[in-house]
């Protein structure tokens, strides 16, 4: 199955904003990450699992538990605080 990912902030700086990933059926969020990691640079150090990152599925936020289905957007971003 092909998925669309999306990277924002300083992750989309690392990485560009958008490509696609193509990952065996029944993948889930968590999946997607360790494979991404496994290409090595930058993505080893932007996606490193000693950091914290949040994802979104298809616009929803998630855990990496959450299942992938073909099509789906899946986006990571570095965790927001406000002031």
């Amino acid at each position: 199955m092909k998925i669309r990912l999306r990277f924002f902030a300083s992750l989309r700086e690392a990485l560009g904003s958008q490509e696609q990933l193509e990952l065996p059926e029944g993948s889930r969020v968590g999946d997607a990450r360790d494979l991404l990691i496994a290409r090595g640079a930058p993505f080893d150090a932007s996606l490193a699992r000693h950091k914290a990152l949040r994802a979104a599925l298809n616009q929803t936020l998630c855990d990496e538990t959450a299942a992938l289905a073909d099509g789906d957007e899946l986006a990571f971003f570095p965790p927001v605080t406000g002031g």
